[in-house]
């Protein structure tokens, strides 16, 4: 029985699962987007989300962490210049993964996983749609029901004062 097993083995022992992990979080965090298959993009969110999460804070006992997991000095590096500088203000869900459809050999489930604050395209078209949604409100029946009947407005003639020169 497989209770309380929720992580995927994905046909490998651990030792490959893990190095394998490893090297796509590197080409994660270096490259900002792969292309892998289903099963293992899931199974890299899992692992590279508490290590993205953990270079929010900049001390040498987070960075020995993360180095531990990663092996890679430039990894690490990027991570915490650029990565952590984005990923500031967001509570979780740095990664995002997009299905692309079936691959040609092996019909195998296909697909984009990349961190969220990196792709310009995605971010740019949710500003636009947030400029271009508006502000709706409930309107009252009390104004509508009872229409108050306004005199015209006298326009406003209002002069200058004159400087004597």
């Amino acid at each position: 029985m497989r209770h309380n097993k929720k992580f995927n083995h994905l046909s490998r022992k651990s030792a490959h699962r893990e190095a394998m992990l490893a090297n796509m979080t590197i080409s994660l965090i270096m490259h900002k987007r792969i292309v892998t298959t289903l099963a293992k993009a899931k199974a890299l969110r899992i692992y590279a989300e508490p290590i993205i999460n953990r270079a929010k804070d900049d001390t040498t006992a987070s960075r020995r962490i993360v180095f531990k997991h990663l092996q890679n000095k430039e990894a690490v590096k990027e991570l915490y210049s650029t990565v952590a500088a984005k990923i500031a203000d967001r509570p979780g869900g740095y990664t995002r993964i997009l299905k692309l459809g079936n691959r040609l050999g092996d019909n195998a489930k296909t697909c984009f996983i990349e961190l969220v604050d990196f792709n310009e395209a995605m971010l740019e078209a949710k500003s636009q749609e947030k400029a271009a949604a508006k502000k709706t409100t409930r309107r009252s029946r009390k104004k509508a029901a009872a229409p108050v009947a306004e005199a015209p407005a006298a326009p406003a003639t209002e002069e200058a004062p004159k400087t004597e020169e």
